[in-house]
C-alpha cells in the first residue's frame, strides 16, 4: 500500500463564489458604497445564521465577481488559503451561468479569462487546480442543460467536471440525460447529495444519476455507505461548513463513513464565508476522535481522487 504520508493535501472541494478573501470583500464593498449584509457579518464572526443568511452572504460575495480581475483576484484568494495551510491543490466549483446570465454581471470571455489569469498564477506557485462547473439542481435539467450550452461552446481545458448543487429539489433521475452530456463532453460528474436533502439522494445520485463523486453526503444510511464503499465513489466532506449548515446532522458521520470504506476526503466548503482552512478541518476532524492514520487516509484520499492531479 501506498504511503499516506507523501501525498499532497488537496482541498477537494471550494467554491469560487464562496471562497472570496473577507478583507478584500470589505474593500470592494467600501469602494463600490455597499454595506456589508449582517448575515455575512455573523458568519465571518463564527455565529450561526439560519440557511437563508448563508445564501444571502454567498450571492453578496458572488456579485463582487463583475470583472475578469475581480475573478482572477477570487482565484488567488483560494490559492493562498490553500498555499497557507500547507495545501498544493484544489478542486475548485464555480457557477458561470449564475453569473453570466442569470445576473447578467459578467461576460463568459472575461469570466474563463479570469480564471485562466489566476490558474496560471498559481501554477508558477506549484499548486494544482482544475474547475468544476456547478449548476442549482433546485432550477432543474433545463437549467442544467442550459449551463452546457453556455460553457461547452468553447470549453477551456482547465474545466475537468461538472457537477449539481445548491437545495437539493429536483430527483437525481431527471438530471441524468444532463449528466449524460457532459460525461460525453468529458467531464467527470460529481453532486453534491445528502447535504440540505435526504440521506437517499445520495444512492439516488448514484444509482439513477449515475455519479461517479458525491459532496457531503452526510445523510447516508449504513446500506448507502455500503454501496458507496463497493464502488469506490469518492466523498468530499466539509467539516466546518456541515456545522454551520446540516447542524442537525450530529455527531458528524465521518467517523462512521470511513469505518464504512467510504473513500472521504476534505473539502472548506465556502471558506470565505464561514471561515475555514485545511488547518481548521484537520483539526475538526481530530476533535471527532480521529487519529492520525484516519487523517493519513483521508489525505491520501484526497490527492488519490483529486480531479486536479488526474491525468
Amino acid at each position: 500500500m501506498d504511503n499516506p504520508s507523501v501525498h499532497p493535501l488537496i482541498d477537494r472541494h471550494t467554491h469560487l463564489e464562496g471562497a472570496l478573501d473577507p478583507a478584500w470583500v470589505r474593500r470592494e464593498s467600501d469602494r463600490r458604497g455597499l454595506g456589508v449584509p449582517a448575515s455575512l457579518e455573523e458568519l465571518w464572526s463564527g455565529q450561526a445564521v439560519p440557511f437563508a443568511g448563508f445564501i444571502e452572504a454567498f450571492l453578496f460575495g458572488a456579485a463582487l465577481l463583475d470583472s475578469r480581475a475581480a475573478v482572477r483576484e477570487a482565484t488567488l484568494a483560494v490559492a493562498r488559503r490553500t498555499q497557507a495551510a500547507g495545501g498544493l491543490g484544489f478542486d475548485l466549483w464555480t457557477s458561470p451561468h449564475f453569473l453570466v446570465v442569470h445576473r447578467g454581471q459578467i461576460q463568459l470571455d472575461a469570466f474563463w479569462r479570469g480564471l485562466e489569469e489566476g490558474l496560471s498564477e498559481i501554477r508558477t506557485w506549484g499548486l494544482h487546480a482544475c474547475v468544476v462547473l456547478d449548476a442549482v439542481n433546485h432550477f432543474g435539467p433545463k437549467h442544467g442543460q442550459a449551463v452546457l450550452d453556455l460553457a461547452l461552446p468553447e470549453l477551456p481545458a482547465f474545466v475537468k467536471g461538472f457537477s449539481t448543487g445548491g437545495l437539493e429539489g429536483c430527483p437525481f433521475r431527471d438530471w441524468a440525460p444532463v449528466f449524460d452530456r457532459a460525461r460525453a463532453a468529458g467531464l467527470r460528474i460529481a453532486a453534491h447529495a445528502g447535504e440540505n436533502g435526504p440521506g437517499s439522494n445520495v444512492r439516488d445520485a448514484v444509482i439513477e444519476g449515475g455519479v461517479s463523486r458525491i459532496v457531503h453526503g452526510i445523510r447516508a444510511d449504513e446500506a448507502t455507505l455500503d454501496l458507496l464503499a463497493e464502488r469506490g465513489i469518492p466523498v468530499d466532506v466539509c467539516p466546518s461548513s456541515n456545522r454551520s449548515l446540516a447542524s442537525d446532522v450530529v455527531p458528524h458521520p465521518l467517523p462512521r463513513m470511513l469505518l464504512a470504506g467510504v473513500r472521504c476526503a476534505l473539502g472548506t466548503d465556502d471558506p470565505g464565508v464561514i471561515p475555514c482552512d485545511m488547518g481548521t478541518e484537520v483539526e475538526a476532524v481530530r476533535d471527532m476522535g480521529l487519529d492520525d492514520i484516519a487523517l493519513a487516509r483521508l489525505r491520501q484520499n484526497g490527492a488519490e481522487d483529486a480531479w486536479c492531479l488526474a491525468d
